[in-house]
């Protein structure tokens, strides 16, 4: 399995230039059962990242397209009329999200009531369309993307459908190298094919084999003290009782080790560590943090606190 994984960031490199992290962090995510929110710029290739890795993946690939008018019957789906031997009955027409890669693009351009319809999705894995419940198959993942810039015509994430994200990742620009190289890949008469290396049930297996990797007591006493350390009631830091509303709650403690135990697997060691809940800190906690007016009015960044609690919790709890 080593070797396939190797093999599957080889086969992304054929069309996604740099964003290795990145695209380590995506995976994380994915054999961790968990959904991901990619925030960038427009021209980053979120998509186009998206896309290559269910390719690569062997799973069957959805895209959204988020706009303000989608009702959540385009999602989902809905019954329509057929005509029958018997008569008129009801049909269920599945929408875009019976898919196992769900690429939801900008998905803070639809209103709140067609956001809500991936709600019970991420969490629970089923959808119910007029009472009647469907299951959806498994390996199930949720990728959205966002546009930090544009403002205008958008509608903010809600909090209870952002902590269903596992992780919130920030792209940047691509360093000067790496573009040098993507415009040359690009400007020419040539298309890159990816092979499929990795398919459903090996996803599957994979997920499972996160689950029984090792980890000790004192890196889920690590992990937990970093959250609760985000919540103004109980954190030893001024900063966060000065500028922080509201802290992560304890499902971030669960992804940070569930995600840890992941990232050892990747990596090919037996069990996780502590270094393994700090690779993925940010991406975890980023989005669970509801700083108050004070800290806008301050110019108080979440990257700041966060980086003083990492900084100055020990590791031996």
């Amino acid at each position: 399995m080593t070797e396939k994984i190797k093999k599957l960031k080889n086969e992304i490199s054929k069309i996604i230039v740099g964003y290795e992290d990145i695209i380590h962090k995506i995976l994380i995510s994915i054999f961790s059962r968990g959904h991901v929110l990619l925030v960038g710029v427009p021209g980053l290739a979120k998509t186009l990242m998206v896309k290559t890795l269910s390719q690569v993946l062997d799973l069957k690939f959805s895209r959204i397209q988020f706009t303000p008018d989608l009702m959540p019957s385009d999602i989902l789906g809905t019954e329509i009329i057929q005509e029958g031997p018997n008569g008129r009955y009801f049909q269920f027409v599945k929408g875009p999200i019976f898919a196992n890669v769900i690429l939801a693009d900008e998905i803070n351009r639809t209103p709140p009531k067609t956001q809500s319809a991936l709600l019970e999705a991420m969490q629970e894995k089923k959808v119910t369309v007029l009472g009647k419940t469907y299951e959806l198959e498994e390996p199930f993942f949720v990728l959205a993307t966002q546009n930090p810039i544009e403002q205008e015509g958008t509608y903010p994430l809600a909090e209870a459908q952002v902590d269903r994200f596992m992780m919130e990742i920030v792209l940047d620009y691509p360093t000067f190298e790496n573009e040098i190289e993507i415009v040359k890949r690009t400007t020419i008469d040539r298309e890159y094919e990816v092979e499929k290396v990795l398919n459903r049930d090996d996803i599957l297996n994979i997920q499972r084999k996160v689950r029984e990797v090792p980890v000790g007591d004192h890196v889920v006493k690590y992990a937990i003290t970093l959250v609760r350390q985000t919540r103004p009631s109980e954190s030893k830091f001024d900063i966060v009782k000065k500028y922080v509303q509201f802290g992560a709650g304890p499902r971030a403690s669960q992804f940070l080790i569930i995600g840890a135990k992941s990232n050892a697997f990747l990596e090919n060691r037996e069990f996780a560590t502590t270094e393994d809940v700090k690779y993925i800190f940010f991406e975890v906690l980023r989005h669970r943090i509801i700083l108050n007016f004070l800290a806008e009015a301050d110019n108080i960044k979440v990257e700041t606190i966060l980086s003083e609690i990492v900084e100055k919790v020990p590791i031996k709890q």
